[in-house]
């Protein structure tokens, strides 16, 4: 296992979320340490502060057989990071008056969602559903919708509502890829092509794509699982905006960077897609038993979503938005604090790399308000 550290002279300090410092080199160890540790196969880690990337790390390899390093400018899966991007996208389009967060689903598609070829099987049941025609894209991209994460999660493979649409939290990548066929239906054109045109192509992230394409080939991730077998190459098709994205640490940062900035949404539409749209107070995102009682971290840090997005409201450096991306063979996190304009943004090609998050997150950025329960984080 190796780390490599972008050209940067390790003894320059880099200022810390609490007020302390360390040199880049101290950096370096802090990460290097967590991920062989963790048994980590290869991660990129960026560090920005003020706007600007300040510390970039890249750990272990891409592929093992043939080895082949990580390196700062590897594609890698981002998996859910993508929700976050993707709802980006869909401000731009509310900010140009190109879309509708209130307008239900129903009224926004030109025939009932059933018959659709997509959703021909998936969406017979929740169609007659009398909640159906309330439910919003607002709600879907705030995880509020009443769908489970995936219909295949149902037992027999078709969308219902589970609660009243826009009462409470319920993770629903469903939800987030349904806005996507309403803005796919209504723009008549891919996603891939649509968030290649809008964001990665004019912000110059040119590791990044929703699909797969042959540039990345000589340079992309293979992911491996917890005892560090392959498990699958990076070749994500056809595009999703629940989580197909694959992009590289540095490019993640050049769009967070970018974004508060002003440079990809207007300053008040940003502040509209960060409003709280519904408050958590789960013990887990994915409760692991029925009937769990409220968690205190969660109301201890503010915890919300907005659209996208999840939010930390009450935090000793302001506000922060966050994404985790979680898949087979892919471990992400991204954290962003908007006053400080500062964020890491951590992508891993192993199934264990969420065991090297907090070491990395407390010592290089200095940050302990990312609810680590509630992530399910060790």
């Amino acid at each position: 296992m190796s780390g490599v550290a972008s050209a940067q002279d390790s003894t320059a300090m880099l200022s810390r979320l609490d007020g302390a410092q360390i040199n880049k080199g101290f950096a370096d160890s802090i990460a290097f340490t967590a991920f062989t540790a963790a048994k980590v196969a290869g991660a990129q880690v960026v560090y920005v502060d003020s706007g600007n990337v300040a510390w970039s790390y890249a750990f272990g390899q891409r592929r093992r057989e043939p080895s082949l390093p990580m390196e700062h400018t590897t594609t890698t899966w981002a998996a859910s990071i993508t929700k976050g991007v993707f709802a980006t996208y869909v401000m731009q389009l509310v900010e140009r008056g190109e879309f509708d967060l209130d307008l239900p689903v129903a009224r926004q598609l030109a025939k009932p969602l059933d018959q659709y070829g997509p959703y021909a099987k998936s969406a017979t049941e929740v169609v007659k559903d009398p909640l159906w025609p309330t439910i919003t894209p607002r709600m879907l991209l705030a995880h509020t919708g009443g769908l489970l994460n995936f219909a295949s999660m149902e037992p027999d493979g078709l969308m219902r509502l589970h609660f009243k649409p826009g009462s409470r939290f319920q993770y629903s990548g469903e939800g987030i890829n349904l806005v996507q066929f309403v803005v796919e239906q209504q723009k008549k054109a891919s996603l891939d092509t649509l968030m290649q045109d809008a964001i990665f192509g004019p912000l110059g992230m040119r590791r990044t794509g929703l699909i797969y394409r042959t540039e990345f080939a000589d340079n992309v991730a293979d992911r491996y699982d917890a005892d560090g077998k392959f498990l699958s190459k990076t070749t994500r098709f056809p595009a999703r905006g629940a989580g197909s994205m694959t992009s590289s640490a540095e490019d993640v940062a050049r769009f967070a960077t970018a974004l508060m900035a002003g440079q990809v949404i207007q300053p008040g539409t940003m502040r509209a897609m960060l409003r709280p749209f519904v408050e958590i107070r789960t013990l887990h995102q994915f409760p692991v038993a029925a009937n769990e009682p409220e968690g205190k971290e969660a109301e201890r840090v503010g915890l919300a979503y907005g659209m996208g997005w999840g939010l930390l409201t009450k935090t000793p450096y302001g506000p922060a938005f966050f994404k985790e991306g979680h898949g087979d063979g892919a471990q992400n996190y991204m954290i962003c604090f908007e006053r400080r304009r500062a964020c890491m943004v951590i992508l891993t090609n192993s199934d264990n790399g969420e065991k090297a998050f907090r070491a990395i997150l407390q010592g290089v950025m200095g940050e302990n308000v990312t609810p680590w329960e509630w992530e399910g984080y060790p």
